[in-house]
């Protein structure tokens, strides 16, 4: 059978992570001198203490060679074909790090990586239609052309509290961070390409902006491909989470409505009480 290998950016439960075998491989954190692993051994709550502390966004960087060449390594020995999935290739050199671990591994003809052209549970999406057509004895020639085929349809976006982390980590000027605090603006941004862009900017209280920027999606919700919704976030009230849950369900149209924490690479850019409603079109 395929083995599914994902970064740790594709922000899956653990729970999903075992649901479907995929295995993670974890990004790296550098709070100061201090280096993490993704997932492993920081949270995003340590992460907004050291942030706000050091009114800066830690550093986030690829995966160890070393790190993907031992995760790879048992299943390659095995004789199995192994699909890999990193984040963009514009936001991290990670899809290279597992390419550069299969050639280290002589194993190339065995090792297929998936640019996912995303991040957080935009991967997650692809990751899991990946695992389900493993777990169904697809091949891995398969697998990569279908999700090539599909990674063009997954639409992932999501609107962010507070500026302040985007701005630090150099993904928005000191005068938009300022402006959107100053009006109480929380843009919504789009993953296009592979690339982060600026939507529709939303004015007033998270509750309010969260479920417009819900049913401002009502139409493409209705079209999307119906096994499953993610709705991920960095640490938002149970209350915001469930309204949207609500709304989700009150549509009538998706098999399964996902909650997923985003993870620690995610949490460091985009800073606390960041929301999305992720899924692939129809």
């Amino acid at each position: 059978m395929v083995k599914i290998i994902a970064d740790s950016t594709c922000d899956l439960s653990k729970e999903l992570v075992e649901r479907y075998d995929i295995s993670i491989l974890p990004l790296h954190i550098l709070l100061g001198e201090e280096e993490y692993l993704d997932g492993v051994n920081i949270t995003p709550q340590e992460i907004y203490s050291w942030s706000d502390q050091n009114k800066t966004t830690p550093k986030t960087s690829a995966p160890s060679l070393e790190d993907a060449v031992a995760l790879m390594k048992p299943y390659v020995e095995e004789g199995r074909e192994l699909v890999c999935f990193s984040i963009s290739d514009d936001m991290s050199t990670s899809g290279n790090v597992m390419r550069l671990a299969a050639e280290e591994l002589q194993s190339e003809q065995l090792v297929r990586v998936i640019n996912s052209e995303n991040l957080s549970t935009g991967i997650g999406l692809q990751v899991i239609e990946a695992a389900i057509m493993a777990q169904e004895g697809k091949d891995a020639e398969m697998i990569v052309q279908y999700i090539e085929d599909l990674r063009s349809r997954v639409r992932a976006s999501f609107v962010v509290d507070t500026l302040t982390y985007l701005h630090r980590g150099g993904r928005c000027s000191g005068l938009a961070a300022m402006a959107g605090g100053a009006l109480k603006l929380h843009p919504r941004i789009v993953v296009e390409e592979g690339k982060m862009k600026p939507g529709k900017k939303y004015r007033g209280g998270m509750n309010k902006v969260i479920m417009s920027y819900a049913k401002d999606m009502e139409e493409d919700l209705k079209r999307a491909k119906k096994d499953r919704v993610f709705i991920t976030h960095s640490g938002c009230h149970n209350e915001l989470v469930d309204d949207v849950k609500t709304y989700l369900k009150s549509l009538g149209w998706f098999d399964e409505i996902l909650e997923t924490m985003a993870g620690g690479v995610i949490s460091s850019h985009c800073g606390p009480g960041t929301l999305g409603v992720l899924f692939i079109e129809g």
